[in-house]
């Protein structure tokens, strides 16, 4: 199939806003021209033309931290329906957590995992795996036999692994087989029974807080572990100035460490939360507006590499058991670039092509994924965006099964319409 993404709006390596097109064939784009009408070309070439109408097109948003709940939790989420959200957002890659019922913690699950993908054709899903089995922190997983199967890296996302030993002896088995660790950061002493950060919304409310150093203490031990085996450290949603203080020394004397932030944790801080509403319950919890800050400063200068949306759907019912029964999580995907665009593009604090190289290029260097670039030879992974389309977030509209979050009735611009994968339209706005 030969078409061509005509009138597009691209970021052409300068940061630039210029028209041009894309030429896709079978799944690959051929070529990116900037400045040029194919105007005279459509009659020979037998293409199909999509009139972009000056939209921005970009390479397809790429996730690296999401939960799509199956198997065991098909309730809140299923990789079909989250694909759809995903793809609804403007995500064409995501990479989904090990935390299901049973815990995607041998090949066969894995192997689940990506034949539901490939049965829903929507979205590139890649899977991790849990460091350990059941999650449990006890026995570490077959390492081999996971990347064999097709997992991308080991993660025990959702808890901390509390073993410094068991981190230790997981990150060489890693290493040797070239493969990344990726840390949920948080150490348990410090957190149980707490369901928000310590700071004036627990004080007023009579709650207990969970503290900074939970979060600070596994990655600072963690990136000594790192060090001493060499391996690729990926730390999950960092949420803390402290975290991201020992981050940025670890880069600096060398140590391969990377990081990621989620857009609540770029936009929303304990301070802004109403009430005793669980749709602003998540783990790690909403900081101090110094931490938030904190982390927008780092992602800036390089400290976190990416964005992630740390999607994490549950049912209504789960979340009206109360602030200290409901799930800690939101759902993130198809509110992730309106907000980032809104809060920070279009106040001018950052450029545009800072924005989507966060979402695209940043996460695909970092894992090395043959995405997130508009380029001849790349895969046709394309997502377009109305910049001048301004709407107010509706919950109810969500792809999603869950609609999770505390960003409903939020007026947003720059919203996805289309969202394209290996060449096929797999979202279109209308």
């Amino acid at each position: 199939m030969l078409f061509i993404i005509n009138n597009a709006r691209l970021l052409n390596g300068a940061g630039e806003l210029v028209t041009g097109h894309i030429v896709v064939k079978d799944g690959i784009i051929q070529e990116v021209k900037f400045g040029e009408s194919v105007s005279e070309l459509t009659g020979n070439t037998g293409a199909e033309v999509i009139d972009a109408a000056g939209k921005l097109v970009t390479p397809g948003f790429i996730d690296m931290h999401v939960h799509l709940r199956e198997p065991g939790f098909e309730h809140k989420e299923t990789i079909e329906t989250g694909a759809r959200s995903a793809a609804k957002g403007g995500f064409t890659t995501i990479a989904c957590m090990p935390n299901t019922k049973p815990v995607t913690d041998n090949a066969e699950i894995v192997s689940f995992v990506r034949e539901k993908a490939r049965q829903a054709g929507l979205v590139n899903v890649l899977p991790y795996a849990a460091i350990t089995k059941g999650e449990q922190g006890q026995e570490l997983t077959d390492f081999a036999a996971l990347k064999e199967a097709g997992a991308i890296g080991y993660t025990d996302d959702g808890v901390g692994v509390q073993s410094a030993q068991m981190m230790k002896d997981a990150m060489a088995l890693a290493a040797s087989l070239d493969m990344p660790v990726i840390a949920h950061c948080e150490d348990n002493s410090l957190v149980i029974g707490a369901p928000v950060a310590e700071g004036s919304f627990a004080e007023r409310n009579g709650l207990k807080g969970i503290p900074n150093e939970s979060e600070a203490i596994h990655v600072g031990r963690d990136i000594l572990l790192a060090e001493a085996t060499g391996v690729h450290y990926h730390v999950c949603h960092v949420s803390t100035e402290q975290s991201i203080r020992l981050i940025r020394q670890a880069k600096e004397i060398g140590i391969r460490v990377t990081a990621e932030v989620c857009p609540h944790h770029l936009i929303l801080s304990e301070e802004d939360i109403p009430g005793l509403d669980t749709n602003w319950k998540m783990n790690p919890p909403l900081r101090s507006r110094r931490d938030v800050e904190a982390c927008i400063q780092a992602l800036e200068d390089g400290t976190i590499d990416m964005i992630v949306t740390d999607h994490a759907p549950h049912s209504a019912e789960e979340k009206a058991r109360g602030m200290l029964q409901a799930p800690f999580g939101i759902v993130g995907f198809e509110t992730a670039f309106p907000l980032l665009y809104t809060k920070f593009v279009k106040t001018g604090r950052w450029s545009l092509d800072f924005l989507v190289n966060r979402m695209t290029e940043a996460p695909a260097d970092v894992f090395r994924l043959n995405a997130g670039r508009l380029q001849a030879g790349a895969p046709a992974d394309l997502t377009v965006v109305d910049l001048e389309k301004e709407q107010e977030v509706n919950p109810a509209q969500f792809a999603s099964k869950s609609n999770n979050t505390p960003f409903g009735g939020w007026k947003l611009s720059g919203w996805p319409v289309m969202t394209v994968v290996q060449g096929r339209i797999i979202f279109r706005e209308d």
